[in-house]
C-alpha cells in the first residue's frame, strides 16, 4: 500500500482510469454469466485475470483518494437535517438524543445549498416518475459491500480476507432485502429463498441479472426493496454520512435506501441497536412508534428481534405517530420499536423513499469505551519501570488494573449512562474546547468517575474471570480494542491470568480486594479528563481513517 504512494499522481490517476474501464466491462459480463467459471463461488475470470484481483487493484487505488472535501460535512448536514439553529441542536442533544423520537419538519426557506444534499442523489436514480421502472438498471450498476470487522483498523487485513469476493454482485439479505410484512401474520415475507446446502449451512445468495430483474417484479408485488451500504455506493451519500458520523463523533455512519410500493409495509416491527434519522426523499410514510420498555439502550450487535410483538406496549397513549412527507427527518432512538407503512389516502404519489442514516456506536465509543481508555491511559503513565511478576505485590497491582477493567464492564452492563454514545470526538466539541457540548462531555466524566469510585463489585469481577478461565475463554475479550491504541506497549501490561496466577490471586483474596481498592482510588483521583481525550481521539482517528480508506474503495467499485 506504501508503494501505490510512491507513484507520481498523474500516473496513478491515469492507471486508475484506466483500470476503472476495464473493471466496468468486466462488471457487465459478470452479470450476464459471461465470465462465471467453473467450480468456486468466485472463481470469475476477465482475459488470464481474475474479477477478484481486477476489483482488488481498483479498490487499492481509490483508498487514499480525499473525496471528502470541505464544502460539506458537519455543518451543511447539520443544517440540512436539522433545519435549526445551534441552540436548537442544542436543545436536541440534551433533551431528545438517545432518549426521546421526534420529527424534524422541512422548511420551506432552505437554502439552494442546502437542499442540494439530497438533490443529485435523487437526479442520479433518474428520480420521481421514472425512479421506480428503472430500479433493476440502478441495482445492476451495484457491486456486493463485503463487511469489515468492527475493530479492524487496517485496510490491509481486510483486503487479505476479502480478495477471493471483491467484486461480488449483490448478495441477498447481505447487501439486499426483497421483503413485504403479512398484515395478517404480522411476519416478514422474503421474496427470495435463501439458499440451504445439504448441511443446512445457509450460502451466499448472489443475484444475477435474472434475480435483479425480477425486483422490479417484486416491487409490483407490493415489496420493498432494502438497500444496505448506501454510503458505499453513491459519492454524494457517502459526504451525507461522514458529515453525521463527524456531528456525533463517531468514524462512520450508515446509510440504508428503503423503496416501498404503495398500500404497502416492508420491515416488520422491530427496533434497532442504533440510532437512526429517517430522510423522506420522495413520497410519505406513516410511522407508528413505541415507547421504549426499559431505560437501558440496547449495544450495537445485541440481538433485536421481537416476537409476536413481545415486549411492544402497543397502547394508543403510549406511541408516536408520524406521518413523514418529503423533506421530513424522523429521529429514532435506538431501542424503540417502530413499523412503518405506505397508503394512497393521505393523497400522495402512492410509493415512498427514504434513506435510513444509523449512528452505529462501536464499544471503544460508547462512554463505558472511553472510561476503559481513560483506565489504560492513566495505568500506562504508572509504569514508569517495569513491576515484577515475581512478587507478590508485583501480580496484586498489575492483576487489579485487570480486574478493574473488568469493574468497568459490570457497571456498564447496568447503568444507563456508560452505553451512551460518547461524543468527545464530535467536531464542534473539538473545535472549541469552552463549548457547551465540550462542557458538557466534561460533566459526564467526572460523574462516571464517581459512580466507579464508589462501587466495588470485587466478588463479582472475580467470579466474572474464574468462570471465563474455566470456560476456556479470554475474560478481556470485550475490550480487545484496546490494543489499537498502541502497537507496542510495555510487556507488564501483557500479563493474563493463568493456571499460576490466578490461583495465587484468589489465595490472596482479601489483600487483593484492598489493593483495588487502592488502585481503584488513585485512578479515580489522578486521570485527567484532557489527557484521556488526546489518546481517545487518536483512537478514534485509526478507526475513522481505515473507514474512510473502506469507502472510498467501495465507491471506486460503484463508479461503472
Amino acid at each position: 500500500m506504501e508503494q501505490l504512494r510512491k507513484i507520481p499522481s498523474k500516473l496513478s490517476e491515469c492507471f486508475s482510469v484506466f483500470l476503472k474501464e476495464v473493471w466496468r466491462e468486466a462488471h457487465k459480463k459478470m452479470l450476464n454469466g459471461d465470465i462465471l467459471g467453473p467450480g468456486e463461488m468466485m472463481n470469475l475470470y476477465f482475459s488470464s485475470i481474475t474479477i477478484n484481483c481486477l476489483a482488488e487493484s481498483v479498490f487499492r487505488f481509490s483508498i487514499n483518494v480525499d473525496k471528502f472535501s470541505a464544502l460539506m460535512l458537519d455543518e451543511m448536514v447539520k443544517r440540512r437535517i436539522f433545519c435549526f439553529s445551534e441552540d436548537d441542536f442544542k436543545h436536541f442533544i440534551l433533551s431528545q438524543w438517545e432518549v426521546l423520537p421526534c420529527v424534524i419538519r422541512r422548511f420551506l426557506g432552505a437554502s439552494l445549498e442546502v437542499d442540494e444534499i439530497f438533490a443529485s442523489f435523487m437526479q442520479c436514480l433518474c428520480f420521481k416518475d421514472f425512479f421506480p421502472s428503472v430500479l433493476s438498471s440502478t441495482l445492476q450498476g451495484l457491486t456486493s459491500c463485503l463487511p469489515i470487522d468492527s475493530d479492524e483498523i487496517d485496510i490491509v487485513n481486510f483486503l487479505k480476507e476479502a480478495r477471493n469476493k471483491l467484486g461480488c454482485p449483490l448478495i441477498n439479505e447481505q447487501d439486499i432485502r426483497v421483503l413485504r410484512t403479512d398484515n395478517q401474520l404480522k411476519q416478514e415475507v422474503r421474496f427470495f429463498q435463501e439458499n440451504v446446502e445439504s448441511c443446512c449451512i445457509k450460502a451466499p445468495q448472489i443475484l444475477c441479472v435474472d434475480d435483479i430483474l425480477k425486483c422490479q417484479e417484486a416491487y409490483n408485488e407490493g415489496y420493498t426493496i432494502a438497500l444496505r451500504g448506501m454510503e458505499f455506493r453513491f459519492e454524494r451519500i457517502s459526504l451525507i454520512a461522514d458529515g453525521l458520523a463527524s456531528i456525533f463523533g463517531q468514524p462512520s455512519a450508515g446509510a440504508n435506501m428503503y423503496l416501498t410500493p404503495p398500500n404497502s409495509q416492508g420491515l416488520s416491527c422491530h427496533y434497532d441497536d442504533h440510532c437512526v434519522f429517517v430522510c423522506q426523499v420522495f413520497g410519505s410514510k406513516q410511522w407508528k412508534i413505541f415507547s421504549q420498555p426499559n431505560m437501558q439502550l440496547p449495544r450495537l450487535y445485541d440481538p433485536c428481534n421481537i416476537q409476536n410483538d413481545e415486549g411492544v406496549d402497543n397502547s394508543s397513549a403510549n406511541c408516536y405517530h408520524f406521518l413523514l412527507n418529503q423533506g421530513d427527518v424522523l429521529y429514532i432512538p435506538r431501542g424503540f420499536a417502530h413499523e412503518a407503512w405506505t397508503n394512497t389516502t393521505d393523497g400522495s404519489a402512492g410509493f415512498s423513499l427514504h434513506l435510513t442514516l444509523g449512528i452505529e456506536v462501536e464499544p471503544p465509543f460508547e462512554w463505558e469505551g472511553f472510561m476503559h481508555v481513560a483506565l489504560f491511559c492513566w495505568n500506562h503513565t504508572q509504569h514508569q519501570h517495569n513491576l515484577s511478576l515475581k512478587s507478590l505485590s508485583g501480580i496484586l497491582d498489575v492483576m487489579s488494573v485487570k480486574l478493574l477493567h473488568i469493574v468497568i464492564g459490570l457497571i456498564g452492563d447496568s447503568d444507563p449512562t456508560f452505553r451512551k454514545a460518547c461524543l468527545v470526538a464530535a467536531a464542534s466539541a473539538q473545535k472549541d474546547t469552552n463549548s457547551w457540548l465540550n462542557l458538557c462531555q466534561k460533566t459526564i466524566f467526572s460523574n462516571l468517575i464517581d459512580k466507579i469510585s464508589i462501587e466495588s463489585r470485587f466478588s463479582e469481577a472475580l467470579k466474572c474471570v474464574e468462570v471465563a478461565i474455566h470456560k476456556n475463554e479470554d475474560p478481556f475479550e470485550r475490550i480487545r480494542w484496546l490494543r489499537n491504541l498502541e502497537q507496542e506497549r510495555e510487556s507488564v501490561e501483557e500479563c493474563d491470568w493463568d493456571e499460576d496466577i490466578f490461583p495465587l490471586y484468589v489465595e490472596n483474596k482479601e489483600k487483593a480486594e484492598r489493593v483495588l481498592m487502592e488502585v481503584k482510588s488513585k485512578f479515580c483521583s489522578e486521570v485527567s479528563y484532557e489527557d484521556v481525550s488526546v489518546e481517545y481521539k487518536k483512537l478514534h482517528e485509526k478507526y475513522n481513517k481505515v473507514r474512510k480508506q473502506y469507502m472510498n474503495g467501495m465507491l471506486s467499485l460503484h463508479d461503472v
